[in-house]
């Protein structure tokens, strides 16, 4: 049985990844894993992670890490539900470099657009750390207004609803002390 992933866990997995992997790679953490690394939350369930090159070495190394450090990984991000926000590469947030492994947050306004689309409680919070963190609500929905056309290409989402979703994180946020 795997177990939950807290911050040592994480770092654990990252060091062992940097250890394991011999080419330039990047691995942008998703979800949980980003809020545990802010300190938003002590543990999450998965490792959400999506990785840049798509390279069978990458496959193997996460195989050998869910056994040997009993965690859970998933290939999950941001663009596998919803098009991916003009410019996400340049606001994912470094964490460090291991071996030839560079560490990053996927761009956190592509976290919160996936979050409040979503719309579980758990996902709701995290946004709104993100909120606080550093995520622009107008921004936000400037970058969602931009890749609405594209939205055509994910009959999962109805655009309409997702604005009203996004209207109403919006205002639950302006309502908190």
């Amino acid at each position: 049985m795997r177990e939950i992933s807290d911050q040592n866990k994480i770092d654990k997995l990252m060091r062992v990844f940097g250890e394991k992997i011999s080419q330039d790679t990047n691995v942008y953490f998703v979800g949980g894993t980003t809020a545990v690394l802010l300190g938003f939350r002590s543990s999450t369930i998965d490792a959400d992670l999506k990785f840049e090159p798509d390279t069978d070495e990458v496959y193997k190394a996460i195989r050998d890490l869910k056994e040997k450090l009993h965690i859970n990984i998933e290939l999950a991000s941001p663009d596998h539900f919803l098009p991916p926000l003009p410019g996400w590469e340049s606001r994912s947030v470094f964490i460090k470099r291991v071996g030839k492994v560079s560490f990053y947050h996927y761009d956190l306004y592509s976290q919160v657009l996936a979050k409040v689309e979503r719309g579980w409680e758990m996902d709701l919070k995290d946004a709104e750390h993100f909120v606080g963190h550093s995520v622009d609500m107008d921004k936000l929905m400037d970058l969602f207004n931009q890749i609405q056309p594209q939205l055509i290409r994910y009959p999962g989402i109805e655009p309409q609803k997702l604005k009203e979703k996004l209207d109403q994180f919006r205002s639950s946020i302006h309502e908190k002390p």
